[in-house]
């Protein structure tokens, strides 16, 4: 099996070195990520300008830096390298949960993989805020998610978020949509001009069984995800409209 790696935080991370430790356990490794960090790039894709795609080096992997988007890299990396089975992206230093998967330069990576007919799986962890999140200790469940996953070949498209301490186990989760945790916070630059960050703010309430909702139990969250938008059954609905009315009319 061949195995791409990727990530949004940059082909110098050490989440994405875990992970690719971890995946050379179930096949051939590859590593093509962004030569900067690149969060919240989403599904973006580099049209105006060429990209270049340089050998970088990391302990017995091999990767390369791309000056582009994790959607980027999976377009270079699964181009460049023919047959890839697999794309992974992570783990991320940073949870992606609820609405945050519609920024997520992590999931991108993943979709990406999706968007091209091959399987995709992202990986996030929490950053505590003392430093990083502990890779080392991550790593068995890593293995365990990956195993349980390469066995669900009808999924295409997974996002797996870890919590911040030892997991109790896995759970299969939906995403949490009920509560946007963005917003914009006006500031001022030592030049006394106004400026705007962007940023989150806590959610109090969850759902049960959301993704949300496993982290704050203490379970690594597993969920399946898909690339069509359709709301399929408001769809059904309307046209049920627009057929009575046309019948109503004849």
């Amino acid at each position: 099996m061949r195995i791409l790696i990727t990530n949004d935080d940059g082909v110098y991370s050490p989440g994405i070195a875990a992970l690719a430790q971890v995946a050379t356990r179930f096949g051939e490794v590859r590593v093509v990520a962004p030569d900067v960090e690149m969060s919240s790039a989403a599904q973006s894709i580099t049209a105006s300008r060429p990209l270049t795609c340089k050998r970088t080096p990391l302990p017995g992997i091999e990767a390369y830096r791309v000056n582009g988007t994790p959607g980027d890299c999976v377009m270079l990396g699964t181009t460049l390298w023919e047959g890839v089975n697999l794309v992974l992206s992570g783990v991320n230093i940073g949870s992606n949960l609820g609405n945050a998967l519609w920024h997520s330069g992590t999931l991108a990576g993943a979709k990406q993989a999706a968007l091209l007919g091959l399987r995709g799986i992202a990986f996030s962890a929490p950053s505590p805020d003392n430093g990083e999140p502990q890779f080392e200790a991550l790593k068995p469940w890593a293995e365990t998610v990956l195993a349980k996953l390469l066995e669900a070949t009808d999924l295409p498209l997974v996002n797996v978020n870890f919590p911040a301490k030892p997991p109790h186990g896995i759970a299969w989760t939906s995403q949490s949509m009920r509560y946007y945790d963005g917003k914009v916070v006006p500031g001022k630059d030592p030049m006394g001009r106004t400026h705007y960050w962007y940023t989150v703010v806590p959610v109090d309430a969850t759902e049960q069984g959301t993704d949300r909702w496993a982290i704050e139990q203490g379970y690594v969250s597993l969920t399946p995800l898909r690339l069509d938008l359709t709301d399929h059954p408001k769809l059904d609905t309307v046209r049920k409209v627009e057929a009575w009315k046309k019948l109503k009319f004849a």
